[in-house]
């Protein structure tokens, strides 16, 4: 330890102690010895321009444990959230009280991808030849066009009304392939040049891990000419960064995109004499080739690899199909790319998307030549549209070689990191050779506030009465704790089953998919005594402290879908490797989903409640002690006696 990072270290400590800065400004602060332990190793990572690996158990504090060295060190720093919501959070609650606290005067500033802010010249153009398919569509695009002209922004998320899946974003938002660049004619109002000119200006910036990637991949969503700047990172909810990186290294092509740019080629040419007549055959081809793409791909199961997809006798003309549509298209825009930016912006774009296509039809041989991470191409299928993907199973060349270069400090830290108190695993997938490593556990009380219930008699889980056998194990905790649960299950299958079965219970019900989560979880907040039943996509994001959430549920260890065709691969991989990929992967994956579902229980330091584990592997396999041993030190009952005596000492509101 230098004598500087001692400096920042103890500055950092003593802002987040009983008489610190923190403490003077932040209503109901409250000291904790965890949280002071992490801000002072993040500290001096960035003192020393090390990486760091640091899982801060829930209820650490350690959004604060982070900010504050950022803050105090002076480096230009990029913090990196899960999620935009999350974000938005941190920018607009956590770090104006941090600041305002450590009274520093450092500008910060909040940066999304593109996608986010508001485009004025597709605006002008929706404007022109308006898509609705329904009423209601109309008016939001009303809100959207009134909304334009006072929002300084730009930023979508100020419309609350406006649905995240809206179909009205993408004819109102850019991407990097139809972005005009520099020739947009609204290029000095480009709401995503301001905020790029304000990140670049500020000293802290928040950004997520979407925008991250997209940048470290090379796909310029944001903020590329940012990234050699920085001289310190902070990764937060850095468990999801491996498999968010796979989806960025690697390269794709989807129905609605191809859609679109047939559409936007024929919209550009209207304004370009002779140029509708030349584009509109092969844009209406391109068109009727991906809708006759995923129609033939109709038979196929919603996810497999491309070797699969061509098993189909129409796939491949179909694909060939697309192939020769898009060298149509390609070649007609040719001749027309100095009539008009646009159009040239077109052209740009068929170009990329054919190369796409090809790439995911032939592995190319440039690839294989030059030793590249191998890639597994699969697709997916929606009800009306479909993905070519291609996915490398190795992210960590790319990753490592990244960090490197960029010679900053690197922080990454989540609540749930570590396997069996070990990062090894987390390591290998991010290229980090010899990371600094740091636990916190959780400041919880927890043989005080919560119990591990894990019931007796259960079936194996691939029994078929499994299901029942859970929910008849689940109920009589359910009428301990007055409701007030959230049910985690491993498909959705179960969670049809297990809403089918509780609908006529005496607790409110909630169910995954009636309707939008934010909504789920604002009425099973507000109910007081309700039952919220979710799948994967629930383990995580589900924040409910206090009563209204006293039971966590999980019917089977989280192990990952045996039908994902990436993951398979990478299974095989490992195998051809002479890994083990149970162990190397499996395990080490299904305990990371694990700690984070039983992290929704305990929230705070006044919260109680009742973990009910009810897979019987976790007592009767060996590697059950992994997950046992990975989760926080609560006290384990096999009686539901021991739970009902909880909820005495513990009663409902």
């Amino acid at each position: 330890m230098t004598t500087a990072s001692s400096r920042l270290a103890r500055a950092a400590a003593a802002a987040l102690g009983d008489a610190g800065a923190l403490a003077a400004a932040v209503p109901g602060f409250r000291a904790r010895h965890a949280q002071q332990r992490l801000t002072m190793a993040v500290a001096e990572a960035f003192e020393q321009r090390a990486v760091l690996l640091a899982e801060a158990g829930t209820g650490t504090g350690k959004t604060f444990a982070y900010l504050v060295p950022a803050l105090l060190s002076g480096l230009k720093t990029i913090v990196s959230t899960g999620t935009r919501a999350l974000q938005d959070q941190l920018y607009q609650r956590d770090l104006p009280r941090v600041r305002q606290a450590l009274g520093v005067g450092l500008k910060t500033a909040l940066l999304k991808g593109r996608a986010n802010y508001l485009c004025r010249y597709r605006l002008e153009q929706a404007k022109g030849e308006p898509r609705f398919t329904a009423r209601e569509q109309v008016g939001q695009f009303q809100r959207i066009v009134a909304w334009s002209g006072r929002t300084r922004s730009g930023d979508m998320a100020e419309l609350e009304s406006l649905p995240e899946d809206s179909p009205l974003l993408p004819l109102v938002t850019s991407t990097a392939d139809n972005c005009l660049g520099s020739q947009c004619p609204f290029w000095n109002e480009c709401f995503v040049v301001q905020a790029r000119q304000r990140a670049q200006a500020a000293d802290l910036v928040v950004v997520n891990h979407h925008l991250l990637l997209a940048d470290l991949a090379l796909k310029q969503e944001g903020f590329g000419e940012i990234l050699p700047g920085a001289q310190a990172f902070v990764v937060d909810e850095a468990h999801q960064l491996p498999e968010l990186a796979a989806q960025f290294f690697g390269e794709g092509l989807g129905a609605r995109p191809l859609v679109e740019l047939a559409r936007d080629a024929l919209a550009e040419a209207k304004a370009v004499p002779g140029a509708l007549a030349a584009l509109q055959a092969p844009a209406q081809a391109l068109e009727q080739a991906t809708r006759a793409l995923r129609a033939a791909m109709d038979p196929l199961p919603l996810r497999g690899t491309a070797a699969r997809a061509r098993e189909v006798a129409d796939v491949a003309p179909a694909l060939e199909a697309l192939q020769a549509a898009l060298e149509g298209l390609e070649s007609a825009l040719a001749p027309l790319r100095e009539s008009a930016p646009a159009l040239e912006a077109c052209h740009a774009r068929t170009q990329e998307q054919l190369g796409r296509l090809q790439r995911w039809l032939e592995v190319s041989a440039s690839e294989e030549a030059h030793g590249a991470s191998p890639a597994v191409r699969w697709y997916e299928l929606s009800p009306r549209g479909f993905r070519l993907q291609r996915t490398p199973l190795d992210v960590a060349d790319p990753l490592r070689a990244h960090r490197e270069r960029s010679a900053a400090a690197w922080v990454f830290t989540s609540a749930t990191l570590a396997v069996d108190g070990r990062f090894d695993h987390l390591a290998q997938k991010l290229g980090i050779d010899s990371p600094r490593t740091l636990i916190v556990p959780s400041p919880f009380d927890w043989p005080r506030q919560a119990l591990c219930y894990l019931p007796p008699g259960l079936p194996e889980p691939a029994a078929r009465d499994y299901g029942q056998a859970v929910l008849a194990a689940v109920r009589p905790v359910l009428e301990a704790s007055g409701g007030r649960a959230f049910l985690l299950f491993a498909s959705h299958r179960a969670l049809r089953e297990a809403a089918a079965a509780l609908e006529d219970g005496p607790w409110p019900l909630f169910v995954q998919g009636s309707a939008p989560r934010h909504v789920l979880l604002r009425q099973f907040r507000e109910s007081g005594s309700g039952v919220l039943l979710g799948t994967a996509s629930f383990r995580e994001g589900v924040d409910v402290a206090g009563e209204a959430l006293s039971v966590v549920v999980i019917d089977k260890l989280p192990f990952a879908a045996p039908d994902d065709p990436v993951f398979e691969a990478r299974l095989d991989a490992i195998r051809r490797a002479g890994g083990n990929p149970f162990h190397d992967e499996q395990v080490p994956q299904a305990v990371i989903a694990l700690k984070q579902g039983a992290g929704r229980l305990i929230r705070s330091e006044t919260d109680r409640g009742v973990l009910v584990l009810c897979d019987p592997r976790l007592l009767g396999k060996s590697y059950g002690r992994i997950f046992l041993d990975s989760l926080p030190p609560l006290p384990r009952t096999r009686a539901l006696a021991d739970v009902q005596a909880f909820f005495a000492d513990n009663p409902a509101p």
